[in-house]
Protein backbone atom coordinates (compact mmCIF):
# COMPACT_ATOMS: atom_id res chain seq x y z
CA UNK A 1 0.00 0.00 0.00
CA UNK A 2 1.41 3.70 -1.27
CA UNK A 3 2.36 5.57 2.07
CA UNK A 4 2.12 9.23 1.43
CA UNK A 5 2.77 11.53 4.37
CA UNK A 6 0.21 14.65 4.65
CA UNK A 7 2.73 17.05 2.83
CA UNK A 8 2.77 14.91 0.05
CA UNK A 9 -1.03 15.22 -0.39
CA UNK A 10 -1.25 18.98 0.43
CA UNK A 11 1.97 19.59 -1.81
CA UNK A 12 0.33 16.80 -5.02
CA UNK A 13 -3.28 18.94 -4.21
CA UNK A 14 -2.10 22.89 -3.68
CA UNK A 15 -3.41 23.73 -6.55
CA UNK A 16 -7.06 22.64 -5.39
CA UNK A 17 -6.73 24.23 -2.27
CA UNK A 18 -10.64 23.48 -1.81
CA UNK A 19 -11.01 25.04 1.65
CA UNK A 20 -13.69 22.42 1.76
CA UNK A 21 -15.81 21.92 5.25
CA UNK A 22 -17.21 18.66 6.02
CA UNK A 23 -20.68 20.00 4.74
CA UNK A 24 -19.08 21.03 1.29
CA UNK A 25 -20.80 23.86 1.20
CA UNK A 26 -17.53 26.57 1.25
CA UNK A 27 -14.86 26.52 -1.61
CA UNK A 28 -11.95 28.70 -2.58
CA UNK A 29 -11.64 29.63 -6.37
CA UNK A 30 -9.67 27.97 -8.67
CA UNK A 31 -7.86 28.41 -11.65
CA UNK A 32 -9.91 25.42 -13.30
CA UNK A 33 -8.91 21.98 -14.06
CA UNK A 34 -6.73 21.12 -17.12
CA UNK A 35 -8.39 19.01 -19.30
CA UNK A 36 -7.02 15.96 -21.81
CA UNK A 37 -9.87 16.09 -24.39
CA UNK A 38 -11.29 18.43 -26.84
CA UNK A 39 -14.94 18.69 -26.15
CA UNK A 40 -17.67 18.15 -28.99
CA UNK A 41 -19.27 21.55 -30.46
CA UNK A 42 -22.18 21.99 -29.28
CA UNK A 43 -22.12 18.53 -26.55
CA UNK A 44 -24.35 18.04 -23.57
CA UNK A 45 -24.04 15.21 -21.31
CA UNK A 46 -26.66 12.59 -19.11
CA UNK A 47 -25.29 11.34 -16.17
CA UNK A 48 -27.16 8.48 -14.33
CA UNK A 49 -26.10 7.41 -11.10
CA UNK A 50 -26.97 5.95 -7.72
CA UNK A 51 -28.82 7.96 -4.85
CA UNK A 52 -26.40 8.95 -2.28
CA UNK A 53 -26.86 7.64 1.51
CA UNK A 54 -24.41 10.34 2.36
CA UNK A 55 -25.90 14.26 1.57
CA UNK A 56 -22.45 15.36 1.62
CA UNK A 57 -21.65 13.58 -0.88
CA UNK A 58 -24.25 14.57 -3.72
CA UNK A 59 -24.06 18.11 -2.68
CA UNK A 60 -20.19 18.09 -3.69
CA UNK A 61 -21.08 16.00 -6.63
CA UNK A 62 -23.16 18.16 -8.22
CA UNK A 63 -21.06 21.54 -7.29
CA UNK A 64 -18.48 19.52 -8.77
CA UNK A 65 -20.50 19.16 -12.06
CA UNK A 66 -21.81 23.08 -11.89
CA UNK A 67 -17.64 24.00 -12.03
CA UNK A 68 -17.39 21.26 -14.79
CA UNK A 69 -20.38 23.17 -16.61
CA UNK A 70 -18.79 26.73 -16.12
CA UNK A 71 -15.59 25.90 -17.07
CA UNK A 72 -16.06 24.04 -20.14
CA UNK A 73 -19.67 25.23 -20.90
CA UNK A 74 -21.31 21.74 -21.10
CA UNK A 75 -24.70 21.47 -19.66
CA UNK A 76 -24.32 17.66 -17.54
CA UNK A 77 -27.50 16.30 -16.65
CA UNK A 78 -27.69 14.06 -13.61
CA UNK A 79 -30.22 11.72 -12.79
CA UNK A 80 -30.40 9.96 -9.56
CA UNK A 81 -31.99 5.91 -8.94
CA UNK A 82 -32.30 3.64 -6.44
CA UNK A 83 -29.20 1.21 -6.13
CA UNK A 84 -31.36 -1.96 -6.87
CA UNK A 85 -32.34 0.39 -9.74
CA UNK A 86 -29.36 1.60 -11.30
CA UNK A 87 -28.50 -2.18 -13.00
CA UNK A 88 -31.01 -2.84 -14.72
CA UNK A 89 -31.34 0.14 -16.33
CA UNK A 90 -27.62 0.20 -17.57
CA UNK A 91 -28.79 -3.39 -19.23
CA UNK A 92 -31.44 -1.84 -20.74
CA UNK A 93 -29.08 1.25 -22.26
CA UNK A 94 -26.79 -1.25 -23.13
CA UNK A 95 -29.38 -3.38 -25.46
CA UNK A 96 -31.23 -0.68 -27.08
CA UNK A 97 -28.50 1.46 -27.50
CA UNK A 98 -30.18 4.43 -25.98
CA UNK A 99 -29.85 6.70 -22.59
CA UNK A 100 -27.12 8.29 -20.58
CA UNK A 101 -23.88 9.17 -21.37
CA UNK A 102 -22.38 7.74 -18.51
CA UNK A 103 -24.03 5.27 -16.11
CA UNK A 104 -22.14 5.11 -12.89
CA UNK A 105 -22.65 1.28 -11.80
CA UNK A 106 -22.19 -1.66 -9.49
CA UNK A 107 -19.23 -3.92 -9.40
CA UNK A 108 -18.25 -6.21 -12.63
CA UNK A 109 -21.36 -4.52 -14.95
CA UNK A 110 -19.17 -3.07 -17.19
CA UNK A 111 -18.50 -7.35 -17.81
CA UNK A 112 -22.24 -7.76 -18.80
CA UNK A 113 -21.35 -5.82 -21.76
CA UNK A 114 -17.52 -4.40 -22.27
CA UNK A 115 -18.90 -4.27 -26.79
CA UNK A 116 -20.93 -1.30 -25.46
CA UNK A 117 -19.00 0.60 -23.59
CA UNK A 118 -15.90 3.12 -24.88
CA UNK A 119 -12.63 2.25 -24.58
CA UNK A 120 -11.13 4.66 -22.04
CA UNK A 121 -7.57 3.40 -21.58
CA UNK A 122 -6.45 6.24 -22.21
CA UNK A 123 -7.96 7.88 -19.48
CA UNK A 124 -7.05 4.96 -16.86
CA UNK A 125 -3.30 4.96 -18.05
CA UNK A 126 -3.41 8.67 -17.18
CA UNK A 127 -5.00 8.71 -13.61
CA UNK A 128 -2.54 5.39 -12.79
CA UNK A 129 0.83 7.63 -13.77
CA UNK A 130 -0.64 11.08 -11.87
CA UNK A 131 -2.02 9.43 -8.63
CA UNK A 132 -0.08 6.62 -7.47
CA UNK A 133 -1.47 3.92 -9.31
CA UNK A 134 -4.61 2.03 -9.18
CA UNK A 135 -5.21 -0.25 -6.70
CA UNK A 136 -4.86 -4.16 -8.01
CA UNK A 137 -9.01 -5.31 -7.28
CA UNK A 138 -9.66 -1.73 -9.07
CA UNK A 139 -7.76 -2.66 -12.57
CA UNK A 140 -9.43 -6.12 -12.55
CA UNK A 141 -12.65 -4.81 -12.01
CA UNK A 142 -12.16 -1.79 -15.03
CA UNK A 143 -10.05 -3.59 -17.31
CA UNK A 144 -10.72 -6.31 -19.89
CA UNK A 145 -8.54 -7.90 -22.52
CA UNK A 146 -5.92 -4.95 -21.61
CA UNK A 147 -8.10 -2.57 -21.90
CA UNK A 148 -9.87 -0.30 -19.83
CA UNK A 149 -13.43 -0.48 -20.07
CA UNK A 150 -14.89 1.35 -17.21
CA UNK A 151 -13.49 3.93 -14.76
CA UNK A 152 -13.31 3.27 -10.62
CA UNK A 153 -14.74 6.03 -9.56
CA UNK A 154 -14.34 4.48 -6.02
CA UNK A 155 -15.35 2.13 -3.46
CA UNK A 156 -18.22 2.36 -0.69
CA UNK A 157 -16.05 0.75 2.37
CA UNK A 158 -17.88 -1.75 4.42
CA UNK A 159 -17.29 -2.23 8.01
CA UNK A 160 -19.02 -3.20 11.07
CA UNK A 161 -20.64 -0.31 12.62
CA UNK A 162 -21.71 -0.54 16.53
CA UNK A 163 -22.87 0.69 19.93
CA UNK A 164 -19.42 0.41 21.60
CA UNK A 165 -22.00 0.73 24.99
CA UNK A 166 -24.22 -2.52 24.11
CA UNK A 167 -20.62 -4.24 23.29
CA UNK A 168 -19.39 -3.85 26.48
CA UNK A 169 -22.70 -4.12 28.62
CA UNK A 170 -22.88 -7.66 26.75
CA UNK A 171 -19.52 -8.48 28.08
CA UNK A 172 -17.08 -7.55 25.51
CA UNK A 173 -14.68 -5.11 25.06
CA UNK A 174 -14.67 -4.73 21.59
CA UNK A 175 -15.46 -7.07 18.55
CA UNK A 176 -14.05 -10.11 18.81
CA UNK A 177 -12.04 -10.48 15.40
CA UNK A 178 -12.49 -14.50 15.30
CA UNK A 179 -15.94 -16.36 14.00
CA UNK A 180 -16.53 -18.08 17.10
CA UNK A 181 -16.72 -15.27 18.92
CA UNK A 182 -18.41 -13.10 17.11
CA UNK A 183 -21.14 -15.52 16.75
CA UNK A 184 -20.68 -15.24 20.86
CA UNK A 185 -20.95 -11.77 20.50
CA UNK A 186 -24.17 -12.27 19.10
CA UNK A 187 -25.58 -14.10 21.08
CA UNK A 188 -25.14 -12.11 24.17
CA UNK A 189 -26.19 -8.52 22.28
CA UNK A 190 -29.39 -10.86 21.71
CA UNK A 191 -29.88 -11.73 25.35
CA UNK A 192 -29.57 -8.10 26.33
CA UNK A 193 -31.81 -7.63 24.19
CA UNK A 194 -30.00 -5.11 22.15
CA UNK A 195 -29.84 -7.57 19.00
CA UNK A 196 -27.47 -7.53 16.06
CA UNK A 197 -29.09 -7.01 12.42
CA UNK A 198 -27.49 -7.98 9.06
CA UNK A 199 -29.06 -8.06 5.43
CA UNK A 200 -29.97 -11.16 3.73
CA UNK A 201 -32.32 -9.49 1.86
CA UNK A 202 -31.83 -8.70 -2.03
CA UNK A 203 -29.36 -5.11 -1.16
CA UNK A 204 -26.98 -4.40 -3.81
CA UNK A 205 -24.11 -3.74 -1.23
CA UNK A 206 -25.40 -5.16 2.34
CA UNK A 207 -27.16 -8.34 1.43
CA UNK A 208 -24.28 -9.14 -0.90
CA UNK A 209 -21.46 -7.82 1.08
CA UNK A 210 -22.35 -9.82 4.05
CA UNK A 211 -23.04 -13.25 2.30
CA UNK A 212 -19.91 -12.98 0.47
CA UNK A 213 -18.02 -12.60 3.37
CA UNK A 214 -19.77 -15.44 5.03
CA UNK A 215 -18.62 -17.62 2.30
CA UNK A 216 -15.27 -16.53 1.74
CA UNK A 217 -14.04 -16.39 5.28
CA UNK A 218 -14.85 -20.28 5.90
CA UNK A 219 -12.97 -21.44 2.54
CA UNK A 220 -15.50 -21.45 0.27
CA UNK A 221 -16.18 -19.79 -3.35
CA UNK A 222 -18.97 -20.21 -5.73
CA UNK A 223 -16.46 -20.96 -8.64
CA UNK A 224 -12.94 -21.97 -8.68
CA UNK A 225 -9.58 -20.49 -10.51
CA UNK A 226 -10.97 -21.73 -13.72
CA UNK A 227 -14.31 -20.76 -13.53
CA UNK A 228 -15.89 -24.32 -12.70
CA UNK A 229 -18.85 -24.48 -9.90
CA UNK A 230 -17.33 -25.71 -6.43
CA UNK A 231 -19.96 -24.02 -4.14
CA UNK A 232 -21.00 -27.57 -3.29
CA UNK A 233 -18.39 -27.59 -0.14
CA UNK A 234 -17.89 -28.85 3.36
CA UNK A 235 -16.61 -25.14 3.08
CA UNK A 236 -19.92 -24.21 1.94
CA UNK A 237 -21.73 -26.44 4.59
CA UNK A 238 -19.84 -24.85 7.10
CA UNK A 239 -20.76 -21.16 5.98
CA UNK A 240 -24.31 -22.12 5.93
CA UNK A 241 -24.72 -23.46 9.30
CA UNK A 242 -22.49 -20.94 10.91
CA UNK A 243 -25.48 -18.49 9.13
CA UNK A 244 -27.86 -20.59 10.50
CA UNK A 245 -27.14 -20.05 14.11
CA UNK A 246 -25.96 -16.11 13.39
CA UNK A 247 -29.61 -15.84 11.79
CA UNK A 248 -31.03 -16.56 14.67
CA UNK A 249 -29.42 -13.78 17.24
CA UNK A 250 -30.70 -11.19 14.47
CA UNK A 251 -33.81 -8.36 14.66
CA UNK A 252 -36.35 -10.31 12.90
CA UNK A 253 -37.06 -9.53 9.63
CA UNK A 254 -33.64 -8.98 8.01
CA UNK A 255 -34.28 -11.56 4.96
CA UNK A 256 -36.02 -8.77 3.49
CA UNK A 257 -33.89 -6.22 4.09
CA UNK A 258 -32.27 -3.65 1.43
CA UNK A 259 -29.66 -1.70 1.74
CA UNK A 260 -31.34 1.45 3.87
CA UNK A 261 -32.94 -1.02 5.88
CA UNK A 262 -30.22 -1.63 8.58
CA UNK A 263 -29.51 2.30 8.56
CA UNK A 264 -33.03 2.94 9.70
CA UNK A 265 -32.50 0.06 12.22
CA UNK A 266 -29.31 1.38 14.25
CA UNK A 267 -30.47 4.52 14.29
CA UNK A 268 -33.55 3.80 15.76
CA UNK A 269 -31.67 1.96 18.53
CA UNK A 270 -33.10 -1.79 17.29
CA UNK A 271 -29.69 -2.92 16.86
CA UNK A 272 -25.99 -2.81 18.05
CA UNK A 273 -24.59 -3.84 15.48
CA UNK A 274 -24.52 -4.25 11.57
CA UNK A 275 -22.08 -3.86 8.57
CA UNK A 276 -22.66 -0.61 6.36
CA UNK A 277 -20.73 2.03 4.92
CA UNK A 278 -19.84 5.33 7.17
CA UNK A 279 -23.63 6.13 5.79
CA UNK A 280 -24.99 5.34 9.76
CA UNK A 281 -22.20 7.29 11.35
CA UNK A 282 -22.39 10.17 9.19
CA UNK A 283 -26.36 10.16 9.74
CA UNK A 284 -26.43 10.88 13.20
CA UNK A 285 -23.26 12.80 13.23
CA UNK A 286 -24.93 15.54 11.13
CA UNK A 287 -27.97 15.40 13.23
CA UNK A 288 -28.94 17.82 15.18
CA UNK A 289 -30.68 15.73 17.35
CA UNK A 290 -29.12 15.63 20.78
CA UNK A 291 -30.30 11.28 20.84
CA UNK A 292 -28.53 11.26 17.18
CA UNK A 293 -25.16 12.94 18.35
CA UNK A 294 -25.44 10.91 21.25
CA UNK A 295 -25.08 7.60 19.12
CA UNK A 296 -22.85 9.05 16.97
CA UNK A 297 -20.23 9.67 20.04
CA UNK A 298 -21.02 5.89 20.94
CA UNK A 299 -20.34 4.15 16.87
CA UNK A 300 -17.31 2.61 16.68
CA UNK A 301 -16.52 0.84 13.46
CA UNK A 302 -14.36 -2.75 12.65
CA UNK A 303 -13.25 -4.97 9.74
CA UNK A 304 -15.22 -7.98 10.08
CA UNK A 305 -13.89 -10.52 11.31
CA UNK A 306 -10.98 -13.29 10.05
CA UNK A 307 -11.96 -16.94 9.33
CA UNK A 308 -10.15 -20.11 8.40
CA UNK A 309 -8.44 -18.42 5.27
CA UNK A 310 -6.41 -16.11 8.23
CA UNK A 311 -6.51 -13.11 6.19
CA UNK A 312 -9.21 -10.55 5.59
CA UNK A 313 -12.29 -11.53 2.88
CA UNK A 314 -14.48 -9.11 2.69
CA UNK A 315 -16.41 -7.99 -0.63
CA UNK A 316 -17.63 -4.00 -0.93
CA UNK A 317 -19.42 -2.26 -3.54
CA UNK A 318 -16.94 -0.49 -6.58
CA UNK A 319 -18.19 2.15 -8.13
CA UNK A 320 -17.62 2.62 -11.62
CA UNK A 321 -17.79 5.13 -14.63
CA UNK A 322 -19.23 3.55 -17.83
CA UNK A 323 -19.29 5.01 -20.94
CA UNK A 324 -21.82 4.26 -23.66
CA UNK A 325 -20.95 3.63 -27.39
CA UNK A 326 -24.23 4.98 -27.79
CA UNK A 327 -23.29 8.81 -26.83
CA UNK A 328 -22.93 11.38 -29.40
CA UNK A 329 -20.34 13.29 -27.17
CA UNK A 330 -17.53 10.75 -25.92
CA UNK A 331 -14.98 13.29 -25.78
CA UNK A 332 -17.00 15.48 -23.72
CA UNK A 333 -17.98 12.73 -21.69
CA UNK A 334 -14.20 11.49 -21.02
CA UNK A 335 -13.46 15.38 -19.92
CA UNK A 336 -16.46 15.30 -17.64
CA UNK A 337 -15.23 11.59 -16.00
CA UNK A 338 -10.97 13.07 -15.65
CA UNK A 339 -12.50 15.97 -14.43
CA UNK A 340 -14.31 14.41 -11.25
CA UNK A 341 -11.43 12.13 -10.55
CA UNK A 342 -8.75 14.99 -10.67
CA UNK A 343 -7.86 16.09 -7.17
CA UNK A 344 -8.67 19.50 -7.79
CA UNK A 345 -12.36 17.76 -7.06
CA UNK A 346 -11.87 14.39 -5.53
CA UNK A 347 -10.35 15.10 -2.38
CA UNK A 348 -13.25 17.68 -1.67
CA UNK A 349 -15.77 15.24 -2.65
CA UNK A 350 -14.38 12.33 -0.63
CA UNK A 351 -14.23 14.69 2.46
CA UNK A 352 -17.41 15.91 2.04
CA UNK A 353 -18.83 12.65 2.38
CA UNK A 354 -16.30 11.86 5.20
CA UNK A 355 -14.81 8.98 3.24
CA UNK A 356 -18.18 6.95 2.22
CA UNK A 357 -16.67 6.27 -0.98
CA UNK A 358 -12.52 5.61 -0.53
CA UNK A 359 -10.72 6.05 -3.20
CA UNK A 360 -9.41 3.75 -6.09
CA UNK A 361 -5.94 5.21 -6.39
CA UNK A 362 -3.28 5.33 -3.78
CA UNK A 363 -2.37 8.93 -3.84
CA UNK A 364 -5.78 9.60 -1.88
CA UNK A 365 -4.88 7.55 0.80
CA UNK A 366 -3.13 10.94 2.14
CA UNK A 367 -6.31 12.31 2.50
CA UNK A 368 -6.56 14.24 5.68
CA UNK A 369 -10.90 13.18 6.47
CA UNK A 370 -8.77 9.41 7.29
CA UNK A 371 -6.97 10.80 10.42
CA UNK A 372 -8.75 13.86 10.78
CA UNK A 373 -11.70 11.56 12.42
CA UNK A 374 -10.34 8.34 14.00
CA UNK A 375 -13.75 6.56 13.20
CA UNK A 376 -13.17 7.04 9.47
CA UNK A 377 -9.89 5.22 9.59
CA UNK A 378 -10.90 2.05 9.00
CA UNK A 379 -12.57 2.66 5.46
CA UNK A 380 -9.51 3.64 4.40
CA UNK A 381 -8.02 0.62 3.76
CA UNK A 382 -11.11 -0.57 1.37
CA UNK A 383 -9.74 -0.74 -2.30
CA UNK A 384 -6.41 -2.21 -0.26
CA UNK A 385 -7.95 -5.26 1.19
CA UNK A 386 -11.06 -6.70 -0.73
CA UNK A 387 -12.03 -9.68 -3.28
CA UNK A 388 -13.67 -8.79 -6.08
CA UNK A 389 -16.81 -10.37 -6.54
CA UNK A 390 -15.50 -13.30 -9.08
CA UNK A 391 -13.31 -14.68 -6.66
CA UNK A 392 -11.91 -16.88 -6.74
CA UNK A 393 -12.40 -16.98 -10.99
CA UNK A 394 -12.70 -14.57 -13.27
CA UNK A 395 -14.62 -11.52 -13.89
CA UNK A 396 -17.29 -11.57 -16.76
CA UNK A 397 -20.51 -12.21 -18.33
CA UNK A 398 -20.96 -14.84 -15.39
CA UNK A 399 -19.84 -13.21 -12.50
CA UNK A 400 -21.69 -10.42 -13.00
CA UNK A 401 -24.77 -12.54 -14.11
CA UNK A 402 -24.80 -14.20 -10.29
CA UNK A 403 -24.18 -10.96 -8.67
CA UNK A 404 -27.16 -9.42 -10.40
CA UNK A 405 -29.05 -13.11 -9.58
CA UNK A 406 -28.17 -12.97 -6.11
CA UNK A 407 -27.21 -16.29 -6.13
CA UNK A 408 -24.53 -16.44 -2.95
CA UNK A 409 -27.25 -13.83 -1.02
CA UNK A 410 -29.93 -16.54 -1.84
CA UNK A 411 -28.46 -19.31 -0.85
CA UNK A 412 -27.48 -17.51 2.91
CA UNK A 413 -31.01 -16.61 3.21
CA UNK A 414 -32.39 -19.84 2.06
CA UNK A 415 -30.13 -21.99 5.00
CA UNK A 416 -30.41 -19.54 7.28
CA UNK A 417 -33.93 -19.10 7.56
CA UNK A 418 -34.28 -22.70 7.63
CA UNK A 419 -36.66 -23.08 4.49
CA UNK A 420 -33.65 -25.25 2.83
CA UNK A 421 -31.21 -27.14 4.81
CA UNK A 422 -27.64 -26.21 4.26
CA UNK A 423 -26.47 -28.97 1.55
CA UNK A 424 -29.96 -28.40 -0.23
CA UNK A 425 -28.92 -24.49 -0.34
CA UNK A 426 -25.86 -25.27 -1.69
CA UNK A 427 -27.45 -27.30 -4.59
CA UNK A 428 -29.64 -25.06 -5.27
CA UNK A 429 -26.62 -22.25 -5.92
CA UNK A 430 -24.57 -24.67 -8.14
CA UNK A 431 -27.58 -25.13 -10.03
CA UNK A 432 -28.24 -21.33 -10.74
CA UNK A 433 -24.98 -20.69 -10.72
CA UNK A 434 -24.16 -23.36 -13.92
CA UNK A 435 -26.40 -21.39 -15.82
CA UNK A 436 -24.04 -18.50 -16.39
CA UNK A 437 -20.74 -20.66 -15.29
CA UNK A 438 -21.25 -23.05 -18.82
CA UNK A 439 -18.15 -25.67 -18.96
Amino acid sequence: MTKLTRRDFLVSTAAAAAATTLSGSAFAAEAGTKLNYTPEKGATLRVLRWKRFVQGDEDLWMANTKKFTEQTGIPVRIDNEGWEDVRPKAAVAARVGSGPDIIIGWFDDPEQYPEKLVDVSDLGTYLDKKYGGWYDVCKKYGMKDGKWIAIPLGVVGNALVYRQSMIKAAGFDTVPKDLAGFLKLCQALKAKNTPAGFAFGHAVGDGNNFAHWLLWSHGGMLVNKKGHVVVESPETVAALEYARELYKTFIPGTLAWQDPSNNKAFLDSQISLTANGISVYYAAKKSADPKMQAIALDIEHAHLPVGSTGKHTELMQITQMMLFKYSKYPKAAKAFMQFMMEADQYNPWMQAAIGYVSQPLKAYEANPIWTSDPKATVFRDSAAIMIDNGHAGPLGTASAAVMADYVVVDMFAAAASGSKTPKEAAKQAAERAKRYYKA
